[in-house]
Parts: C-alpha cells; structure tokens; sequence
C-alpha cells in the first residue's frame, strides 16, 4: 500500500537545477523511489552528470541543456525528454539565484543602493523561469490529463529576512543586508502556484509550493549561533553540528511525497519544512 502510494515507478520528473546542493538531494531521492529524473541545467552535460551523481544509473538521470529565462530552450528540452523517457508527470522548480555572502558590497549593501542590474537578473531566473518552466511542462502534463508541480519557495519569501542575523558583520566594519530580490522573487510564487492550482486544477495538476529554510553548508559560526535561536526544533545526535540548519536530504521527502501518489488530494497547498523559523 505505501509503497504504492510513494513509489514513482515509471514516472518521469523534471527538476530544475538539478546540479546544485538541494538538487542533487532531491533528483537522488526521486530516482530512490522509482522516479526517471530529468535534470534540467544550462550547461548539462553527460560529465557533470556522472560526477554530480555517481551513484545513480545513467539510464535513469539524465540532464538536458535549457536555460529557464529562455523558453525555446525550454520547449527543445520538454521534446527531448518526452523522447528519452516519454512525457513527464512531475515538475520541481528548484532552480534559483541568491546574493551569496561573499558578494560585492553593493550587492550586499543597503536596500537604497541595490542595483536594478541586480534585481533584475534574479526576478528573471527565480520568477520568469519558473513561470516559463510552469508554462512548458505543465501544458505537457495538463495534455496529459495528470501531473505535480512543486515550486521552491522559502522562509524569506514569507516573512522578511532577519537583518539582525547579520548584525555581526556589521560590527566587524563590513556592510552587508541581505538583498531584497531574494525575498520578493520567492514570495511571488505563492500566489503563481495559487493561480495554476486553480487554472489547471480541473486537468489533473496539482501545484503545491514547499517553503524551506536555510541548508547547512559551513557558514560563519556566528551566522550559526544567531541562526540556531530562531529554530525550535532540537534533532539531537549529529543534526548539532548544523546548528539549527537543514541538511538538503531533509527536503527530500516532501519532495517526493508531492511528486507521489499520496498527495493526490493536495493542490494550492504550502507546505514549510523549515524546524519550526516560521512558528516562531
């Protein structure tokens, strides 16, 4: 029964980003449960493939060159994965662009300064290209008559981002916010997967947003002990050393659940997987 449930035996499941730290997670996890997964990246190659997933059969992971912001791309992708593993039955909007720490100061200054340049370069990937991703593969699976898209949203598309988390770098003489483009682009997916559970709702897809927090991935120890206060939740054992962080494996289940059978009653949905940052 649950593995009939979970399982994604013979389905095929596009994931965007699919090279990066949480798409590696979740492409291995979606292949574990049966899933063909099709890796969607604008540099793919059979290479980088094999090195980003070494442990995965080659005849079940395979990644197609597209460029979300650019939606013929997207369209060629679409044709040659319905080729390679016929037409697929899930969507996970994963790819995104976030201001990294180490940043120039203008990226990372205040909101006043923020460039246009800026906002626009990552409103194109994290708002159009899921809105193009959305429109490509989802009119294949809406042809279909079945399909899931799971959008990646984020705490900081819910509320603002803490700039307190931050504070220390501020007091060692640096000047660093976090950017507003992050945050504004994650929340506009809430209301794009409202719409498109709506709209495509009686065809057969279902479109669900998942909020994560933040991925452990050696940051600053003092980003870690501001960032451990506003997580309730204590796994114990060896989750300490992440200080209150997720590891990109905790997404894997949600991810997969929304890809599965078992949530064939969820649509329009949020579902935060975030240790409780939310609740606070």
């Amino acid at each position: 029964m649950l593995d009939k449930l979970f399982g994604l035996y013979g389905r095929t499941i596009v994931v965007t980003g699919g090279y990066g730290q949480i798409g590696r997670a979740m492409a291995n996890g979606l292949v574990g449960c049966g899933a063909n997964v099709a890796i969607v990246e604008p540099n793919a190659s059979d290479e980088a493939t094999a090195k980003a997933f070494p442990d995965a059969p080659d005849d079940v992971i395979k990644a197609f060159s597209a460029d979300v912001t650019d939606r013929a791309s997207l369209e060629a992708a679409l044709e040659a994965i319905t080729q390679h593993f016929g037409t697929p039955s899930g969507l996970v909007n994963n790819a995104a662009l976030d201001s990294p720490p180490n940043s120039t100061a203008a990226e990372n200054g205040p909101f006043e300064d923020y460039p246009a340049a800026s906002w626009e370069r990552i409103m194109d990937v994290n708002v159009k290209g899921v809105f193009q991703c959305c429109q490509v593969f989802g009119k294949a699976m809406a042809d279909a008559g079945k399909g899931s898209i799971a959008n990646v949203a984020s705490i900081y598309g819910t509320v603002s981002p803490d700039q307190s988390l931050y504070q220390y770098r501020r007091d060692r003489g640096e000047t660093f916010y976090k950017p507003v483009a992050y945050s504004a682009s994650k929340s506009a997916l809430y209301n794009l997967t409202r719409y498109l559970a709506v709209y495509w709702g009686p065809k057969g897809v279902r479109t669900n947003t998942l909020t994560f927090a933040g991925v452990f991935n050696n940051q600053d120890g003092e980003f870690l002990d501001n960032y451990e206060k506003k997580i309730p939740l204590r796994r114990g054992g060896d989750y300490d050393r992440l200080r209150g962080m997720a590891l990109a494996e905790d997404y894997v289940g949600p991810t997969t659940f929304l890809m599965s059978d078992a949530s064939s009653y969820a649509n329009g949905a949020d579902f935060r997987i975030d240790g409780g940052f939310l609740a606070m």
